[in-house]
């Protein structure tokens, strides 16, 4: 686990992803903190999300440096808090090669109901996959996996 992160996911920049300056447009760190976080959702639980109904609440990105086209990048994640409805998830975007750190993010995402259109209590599943991963990251090991 690189620096207390649960999971690392590796992203080659793609020509796409570049704007006319030459180097990654902002709003595609996004997408490639959404990547990393649905690939450890996969690995974590082996389905495609946090096996209850999640919307995404809050997002940020701080930006160090610039990606470019072919540029090898690592994208990692945490847990950094659990709440009642939410999990909030940090991420680091790092070039690959020389371990510059391009961008830090953030993500809230909270548990939703979506027939009474309104939050809801994460499952005490999740919660427990949760803080089973947080407790990993504590320990400086892998979480444990699905």
């Amino acid at each position: 686990m690189a620096d207390g992160f649960a999971f690392t996911h590796p992203i080659e920049v793609r020509f796409r992803d570049c704007d006319q300056m030459g180097h990654v447009n902002n709003s595609v760190y996004f997408s490639y903190f959404e990547q990393c976080r649905l690939q450890f959702w996969r690995v974590l639980t082996g389905a495609p999300d946090l096996l209850t109904s999640v919307i995404l609440a809050h997002t940020a990105c701080d930006f160090r440096a610039p990606a470019h086209f072919g540029d090898r990048l690592e994208a990692r994640t945490r847990i950094a808090a659990i709440g009642r409805s939410s999990v909030t998830t940090t991420y680091e975007l790092v070039n690959a090669a020389d371990g510059r750190i391009l961008a830090e993010g953030k993500a809230v995402l909270v548990s939703y109901d979506y027939a009474a259109n309104r939050s809801r209590r994460l499952p005490d599943s999740t919660r427990a996959l949760l803080e089973g991963v947080v407790r990993a990251q504590a320990a400086g090991e892998p979480p444990e996996t699905a």
